[in-house]
């Protein structure tokens, strides 16, 4: 049924309204009658459903008059149309005064720290399978910790970074240099050479509450720079597993959160840092390919600030153990035939405390001390509840035998953490010819089955 049919006779109608049933000509509002038939009588005319409907423009419009005023006024055929246009004085916001024991408005906070933030664009150089170096780019967030420029971010942001150029938003661009950094909690510091910066009023994260509004600045997409989000804290001390398996402490928030927000401030309504921005809940492999909204997440300050001190006065973070070590999981293939889940021992770094202790590449970590170990991400996280320092005792399967090692950890210095990654390069070369010569062979109808036998 359409609009004109819902219950109303032709008397109701307006003739001159589209889709009419009336056809022919019109005098006074009447069609003339047939032959033959006596007019129809009718009752009182009903008032129009179109001039109601002018009567209740008439209104707002009356009601919308008296809050705002005339703009001008327009001459047409049949009178006078006035425009109107609202006159409220523009906000004004004096940065000078800002105070965070009081609370600050959304725009006070971007007023007062969007020059405290930074975007930060990265040239990657790496080397894939095949041994080819490979370039490329990527763009984060990041802000202003000290005067002197020392910039904060998260350690994924600048992690394999070849040159570092962090923009602020009035355009002026720095060359930044790596000071230190701590994977295992995605934080870096970084350090232009500048002077007289603005920095951020680091908060308390243990002070929050579920609800309280935070607002973030960063640079979405790489590309929208110097964006301001607001939400609330959604929930408090998640943890979350990051894409890595690792495991971490976050604040849980619904303020938009995109790919390159990463290493961005989260502000509480008191314009103090309480987070820093790090990761937003994907559905697919990448944040690019995310199909959910309003789960977004930042680390606490709380957890993080004696890290960040110790990486601006000693580039590292001290007391953190170091084993010398690096591990996989032990294929389910070969467990099949007795052989243990755990870590399975694939690079033993030469010089460091591992080696001096006599662990061998192949060997299979299924415990430390009374700890079961059955993966690697299990060891990781054993190991990581020491410190440097620490005896340990490790429960190794070896060649079909079971024996334990002592073993004292090291410190995790950028020397030590150094060797380790130079030992990882060689092994992976090692592994990259292993597969070309796999791939030689192919072609030369030579292929070796893993087991040995031949063809």
């Amino acid at each position: 049924m359409d609009n004109y049919s819902n219950g109303w006779n032709n008397e109701d109608r307006d003739p001159f309204a589209p889709g009419s049933y009336q056809s022919g000509p019109v005098f006074n509002g009447n069609t003339p009658p047939e032959p033959g038939r006596e007019p129809r009588q009718k009752g009182p005319k009903k008032p129009r459903s179109g001039a109601l409907k002018v009567v209740a423009l008439c209104l707002v419009c009356a009601l919308l008059g008296a809050a705002i005023h005339p703009l001008y006024n327009a001459v047409s055929g049949n009178g006078t149309t006035t425009l109107y246009t609202g006159d409220r004085e523009p906000t004004q916001i004096n940065v000078t005064a800002v105070n965070t024991e009081k609370e600050m408005t959304t725009a006070e906070i971007y007023a007062a720290y969007v020059g405290s933030t930074v975007g930060i664009t990265v040239d990657i150089v790496s080397t894939n399978i095949f041994g080819q170096t490979v370039t490329g780019a990527a763009a984060g967030s990041g802000f202003v910790i000290t005067e002197d420029g020392y910039i904060l971010t998260n350690y994924h942001v600048i992690e394999n970074a070849n040159s570092i150029t962090v923009t602020f938003v009035d355009g002026k661009s720095y060359t930044a240099t790596y000071i230190g950094g701590e994977e295992e909690n995605d934080i870096a510091v970084i350090k232009i050479d500048a002077k007289d910066l603005t920095p951020v009023v680091i908060g308390s994260s243990d002070d929050m509450l579920v609800g309280e509004q935070v607002t973030a600045i960063g640079n979405p997409l790489g590309e929208l720079t110097f964006t301001e989000t607001t939400g609330i804290i959604s929930a408090l001390n998640r943890t979350i597993t990051m894409s890595d398996g690792r495991k971490m402490n976050m604040i849980q928030t619904d303020c938009a959160i995109n790919s390159g927000n990463s290493g961005g401030p989260l502000f509480n309504s008191h314009g103090e840092v309480i987070g820093i921005v790090s990761a937003k809940y994907s559905s697919g492999n990448s944040t690019s390919s995310a199909s959910v909204e309003g789960l977004g997440f930042a680390i606490p300050m709380d957890d993080v600030a004696d890290m960040v001190s110790e990486l601006i006065t000693n580039g590292y973070v001290t007391g953190k153990p170091l084993l010398g070590i690096s591990v996989t999981d032990v294929n389910q293939n070969v467990q099949a035939y007795g052989v243990p889940a755990g870590a399975e021992v694939t690079i033993v770094t030469p010089g460091l405390c591992a080696e001096k202790a006599g662990l061998q590449a192949g060997d299979i970590v299924t415990k430390i001390d009374d700890t079961e170990v059955d993966s690697s991400k299990a060891f990781i996280a054993a190991k990581n509840e020491y410190k440097a320092g620490d005896t340990v005792e490790l429960t190794v399967y070896r060649s079909g035998e079971t024996l334990t090692i002592q073993v004292t950890l090291e410190e995790s210095t950028p020397e030590k953490v150094a060797m380790q990654e130079k030992a990882q390069q060689e092994y992976q070369q090692q592994q990259q010819l292993q597969h070309q010569q796999q791939q030689q062979q192919q072609q030369n109808g030579a292929f070796t089955w893993p087991f040995g036998f031949g063809y």
